[in-house]
């Protein structure tokens, strides 16, 4: 069927990954979208026609996830490298490395005021950070297998959490407690997220589902069979629309925060730009409503989930298929140039970097380059002394070693300091022995000499 000018419609191609994207994400005000991928690189794209894009050369594994900080003026980024990083999204890009997990990171997620940075692990936990503070300030332990993603709850008192143990927890972040659990037996959930009130949860599973939990009563409220990219009515309870456009897998996409566009990202490594040509909606009415039903006694409606004004297909069963190749001859002329941006820190070792901390939440001075995010002992004058000795180092596109080389070095680096580490242990062990030993003898002499004179 053909669309009509209200629907969706395919405005961009995005060309620039060399494998699958896996993450996309919308800057706070639409005009930037950032994207992860397989190829180990984040891209960043400007929704202006012919501007450039950058792509962040940084982390050493597949990116996993991608996200805006609320200001717009921080990206995280997680990665199957074990590390979280934090990039200041310009033409610089200039990044921070957290020593995140002993295990890939799945997914990054800030809370909504911008303070608080939640990270899942292959390594079973969800762990949560100060921004501010630059602060690890604790984990949560309760999943029994890999953990594919964790949000927060829009007023941050709620984290939201699903795992391969085939379970999506909810978290308490005040008592840091588990204070729900849905399990399902058929498959596992590899992304899930609130409604923007907090009122329900939507997850989307291995089993090819998406499913809609309301958390005030725990009970299902909707299941949807999903293949392929799709727009669900949540009011109405059925598909609206099929979006064809991706050659393969779709594996994420993101709505721009007013809903005027979203992006989607797949196997085919390419990101295609949508325009939704949605209703307009009535934000203040649509608030007034909502206020009526955020008491826990309020009897769930889907209007919690989904507010707004009738669809313009509500007649129809049918389901509206966009097959942008049939009306569009050729978006991939507007592929915008892209400009390679090495991080800074990319070839140090872990002076500049923030390590994992022990759950005593022992504060330690990160390097963001960004004055609100810094601590007393990150003085302008040692972030200067840092910066002047980065400056000393050799870029990227200077060295004449290969990248592998490089790579192949710093990792043998590491390996011998563990070797190190575990010598130095071992001779600690050793002496300590040793004086055990020398205590033992001499007590064993004056028990001799005691026997001695008595007889």
């Amino acid at each position: 069927m053909a669309s009509v000018p209200e629907d969706p419609v395919l405005e961009r191609y995005f060309k620039g990954h060399k494998a699958a994207v896996t993450s996309v994400d919308f800057s706070p005000n639409g005009k930037q979208l950032a994207t992860a991928s397989w190829d180990t690189f984040l891209m960043l794209w400007s929704v202006k026609p012919q501007a450039r894009a950058f792509r962040y050369v940084g982390h050493k594994d597949v990116v996993t996830s991608v996200q805006f900080s609320p200001l717009g003026n921080l990206l995280a980024s997680a990665s199957r490298d074990r590390t979280v990083r934090l990039w200041i999204p310009d033409k610089r890009g200039k990044s921070s490395e957290f020593k995140a997990h002993t295990a890939p990171v799945r997914s990054v997620d800030f809370s909504a005021d911008g303070q608080f940075l939640a990270t899942a692990s292959e390594d079973k936990s969800i762990k949560v950070w100060n921004m501010y503070r630059q602060r690890f300030l604790y984990s949560l332990y309760r999943h029994t297998h890999w953990v594919r993603c964790a949000k927060f709850s829009p007023d941050g008192r709620l984290i939201v959490s699903c795992s391969e143990d085939k379970t999506i927890k909810i978290w308490d972040t005040t008592n840091k407690q588990c204070v729900n659990n849905f399990s399902d037996i058929l498959g596992f959930a590899n992304f899930v997220d609130f409604n923007p009130n907090g009122t329900c949860i939507a997850s989307a599973g291995s089993d090819h589902t998406v499913k809609i939990w309301d958390i005030r009563v725990n009970k299902l409220l909707q299941h949807y069979q999903d293949g392929t990219l799709k727009i669900l009515d949540l009011l109405e309870g059925r598909l609206i629309y099929t979006l064809q456009g991706h050659t393969g897998p779709v594996f994420t996409v993101s709505f721009s925060k007013g809903g005027e566009l979203f992006a989607s990202g797949g196997a085919d490594a390419q990101v295609l730009l949508w325009r939704t040509n949605f209703d307009e909606l009535n934000c203040k009415d649509i608030i007034k409503r909502n206020l009526k039903r955020l008491h826990f006694d309020s009897p769930p409606h889907l209007v919690d989930i989904y507010p707004r004004t009738p669809h313009l297909h509500e007649g129809k069963i049918e389901t509206v298929e966009i097959n942008p190749k049939l009306e569009v001859i050729d978006l991939q002329s507007s592929t915008p140039p892209v400009v390679d941006v090495l991080s800074f820190d990319s070839t140090t070792t872990t002076e500049t970097t923030v390590r994992t901390l022990p759950d005593k939440g022992e504060e330690v001075c990160g390097y963001f380059l960004n004055p609100s995010l810094m601590t007393s002992e990150c003085s302008p004058t040692t972030l200067k002394k840092k910066t002047e000795d980065m400056n000393d180092l050799p870029s990227e596109s200077q060295r004449s070693i290969p990248l592998a080389v490089t790579d192949a070095l710093e990792h043998i680096m590491e390996q011998l300091n563990v070797l190190t580490q575990t010598v130095s242990i071992l001779e600690q062990r050793l002496t300590l022995t040793e004086d055990k030993l020398k205590d033992c003898l001499e007590n064993q002499q004056k028990l001799f000499s005691a026997l001695h004179q008595k007889s």
